[in-house]
Order: C-alpha cells, then sequence, then structure tokens
C-alpha cells in the first residue's frame, strides 16, 4: 500500500525522531513504523502526540537538535499543522512529512482532493505529488536528500485511498545501496550544550528582511537540487523522475496539465484519442513548490490548447495549479490560454470520460471565457 511504502521509504531513511499523531487516511503508516521501531528494525525515538500541532513541534525541537524527523498527517490535520509550518521553514529545518490528500471539511470527508496541501503553498515548504506507491517510496528517500543539502522541509504528497490504501508491486531498495546514496545528516547549526546558540529568538527589522531573502534564494537554488538527486535516484537506481514529466507531448497540440493519481487515467484517455490521430499529450506536475517556472513555459510554448485537471478549488478563483501555470505563463505570447477544470472534489471519480468531457470542451475553448468550468457537476 502507498502508506506502507512511506514507512519503508522512512525505514530505509534511518528516520531518528518520528512524531505520530493518527488521522484517517494517514494512520497506517505511523502503525507500520511504530512496529518497526517496537521489532528494533528501525533505531529511532517514536513519539505518540496529542495533536499535529505537537507532532510538528516534536519535529521542530529533534531536527533543531540535529536529527533526521519524520511525520504524517491529512485535511485538518495538517490545517493544524499551519502555524509551525512556517516555523520550520523560518528555522531552515529539513524535515520530511507526508500528507495524504484529504478533502478540508465541511463537508466531513476521508476522501481525496489535493486542497490540503495546496493550501500551504506560501509556508516555505518544497512539495512533491506522487503519481503511483513507487514514486511514493522512491521520493520519501530523495526527499531527505533535497531537503538536507537546502535546509528545507518537504512534503511528499499522494491521494488519500486511490494510492494510500491500494496496493501495488514496489521495489523496496536493499538498505546497502540506500545509506550509500544517503548519507547521515550533518547539521552544520544544531542544539549542543558544548556549543551554546540561540534559536528562535526576537528577529529586529534590520534582520529579518534578510532572512527572508535567504529563505527565497534556497528555494530558487531547491529546483536544481531537486533535479539533480533525482538524476542521482535514475543512475543508481534506474527510476527516473522529473519536476514535470511529458506523455506523449512532443507533437501534441492539445496539452493536458495534471497531477498525482489523476495522470493515470488520463493516460488511458490520451492513448484512445492518439489512436484516432488526435494529438493530445500529458505535462504531469510533480512540483509545487519550487515551482518549475522555466519548464512549463517551455513545454506549454507553441500548443493550441492547455487544458488543466484541478483535483482542488480555490473559492472566488479556481483551480490552484490552474493559477499557478497562468502566473508562470503571464506575458509569454506563444503560451495559448490556461483552461481550468475542475474536477474530483471530495473523492469524486475521475473517470476515462471525465477526461474525454474535458477534452472535448477544451476544443471548442478559443479564449478563456471563464476562469475554471465545473465537469460533470450535477444538478
Amino acid at each position: 500500500m502507498g502508506n506502507h511504502a512511506v514507512s519503508w521509504g522512512v525505514l530505509r531513511s534511518r528516520a531518528q525522531v518520528i512524531a505520530a499523531y493518527p488521522i484517517t487516511p494517514q494512520t497506517q503508516i505511523v502503525e507500520e513504523l511504530s512496529e518497526m521501531c517496537a521489532d528494533g528494525d528501525l533505531d529511532a525515538t517514536f513519539i505518540k502526540v496529542e495533536s499535529e500541532h505537537s507532532a510538528m513541534a516534536c519535529c521542530i525541537g529533534a531536527a533543531q537538535a540535529g536529527a533526521r524527523t519524520f511525520t504524517a498527517t491529512s485535511a485538518q490535520g495538517l490545517a493544524l499543522m499551519h502555524e509551525l509550518l512556517h516555523w520550520a521553514s523560518g528555522a531552515r529545518l529539513p524535515i520530511v512529512m507526508t500528507d495524504v490528500n484529504r478533502a478540508m471539511a465541511p463537508g466531513w470527508s476521508i476522501w481525496a482532493d489535493q486542497l490540503d496541501s495546496l493550501a500551504q503553498r506560501d509556508t516555505g515548504w518544497m512539495q512533491m505529488y506522487c503519481e503511483s506507491n513507487q514514486e511514493v517510496f522512491d521520493l520519501t528517500v530523495c526527499s531527505y536528500k533535497i531537503a538536507e543539502q537546502l535546509d528545507l522541509p518537504i512534503m511528499v504528497v499522494y491521494d488519500a485511498f486511490l494510492l494510500s490504501h491500494t496496493s501495488e508491486v514496489v521495489d523496496i531498495t536493499d538498505q546497502g545501496p540506500i545509506d550509500d546514496f544517503l548519507p547521515p545528516r550533518q547539521a552544520e547549526l544544531k542544539l549542543d550544550p558544548g556549543k551554546p546558540y540561540a534559536f528562535g529568538s526576537l528577529v529586529m527589522p534590520e534582520y529579518y528582511y534578510e532572512m527572508r531573502y535567504k529563505l527565497q534564494e534556497a528555494m530558487e537554488r531547491a529546483g536544481g537540487v531537486i533535479d539533480s538527486v533525482l538524476e542521482e535516484w535514475a543512475e543508481r537506481f534506474g527510476r527516473k523522475y522529473g519536476q514535470v514529466e511529458g506523455y506523449k507531448l512532443d507533437d501534441a497540440d492539445i496539452v493536458l496539465v495534471t497531477s498525482g493519481t489523476t495522470t493515470s487515467t488520463t493516460k488511458y484517455m490520451v492513448n484512445q484519442y492518439r489512436e484516432r490521430g488526435e494529438k493530445v499529450g500529458i505535462l504531469k506536475m510533480r512540483t509545487l513548490r519550487p515551482f518549475p517556472v522555466e519548464r512549463v513555459r517551455k513545454e506549454l510554448a507553441g500548443r493550441k490548447r492547455v487544458l488543466v485537471i484541478d483535483k482542488n478549488m480555490s473559492p472566488g478563483l479556481g483551480g490552484v495549479w490552474a493559477q499557478e501555470l497562468r502566473a508562470a505563463t503571464a506575458h509569454i505570447p506563444d503560451v495559448p490560454p490556461i483552461q481550468c477544470y475542475i474536477a474530483g472534489l471530495g473523492g469524486r471519480d475521475i473517470r476515462p470520460e471525465t477526461v474525454r468531457d474535458v477534452i472535448e470542451h477544451g476544443k471548442t475553448q478559443e479564449s478563456l471565457e471563464k476562469e475554471y468550468h465545473w465537469i460533470q457537476l450535477k444538478n
């Protein structure tokens, strides 16, 4: 299952402190890790806390002391962490966290859409979205190397139930090769009685501004670090990933922009259109932060249609991925209008016919007549 793929990724990464608070649909992650710690397979301190806010607080303290840390959450739990997400990024702590995408309440839901993680896009955390359980395992390990090179926290994000509770064949790489790929964390500045420092103190205006500059500068470097780490992973283990990935994209006139498990269903429908001779392709988004601006501009330039399937909704403006793409391609003359299609909220199935409706509607749109369109809305 996707949840257990995370647990094995954390095990192979030799996390040292795990802060655990259960929330459906991520509970199995920390349950499996608790058994790994109890059985002695993972030499880590397992902290059972009373809330997600406390879970992140524990990770912040442990990371500040130089430990490799992990926690997992979902939906309202991630929202409860929001305050401390800023503390983690502002303190430049390389915490790795899994968010299993779950719709935000109310109405109360345990099923998947992406708004919980997308709502955290301005907290200074890197975010990577997974399509398969193999990606979940691989990117969990890679995230530690990325985060520790940049001193920035990172979320590994995937869909509730579509991956979290679904079983697939996953290659769990042996410990030795991963140890070679991911050495122990070496924190340059940490809590140490022998070398006392003060952390988290009041910052006056003459210094705060530069702290934000350095945080942004690190995020600007993050794209290159992510590329480098993912390339090294591909060289060592044969599984290649990128910040964006194309599927039948080279000659595509119509480009569907997807993320997460929506991509798999969309691939099926793209194959159907290709068999009919229609040039349809996919641009799969993996990283939300840092946003791969130059790659997006390059891949979307010269296309006839760009159709974004957004499994989320920012009330008052529309889908978040579409907003990000519009901002990235603003004033780029050869990128067509970014059409946004809202689908899959609250776990509503995105089926092949859903993708078909997006394509057929998008083929009729010459300009940006509406900010977004609802697909298969019940009357």
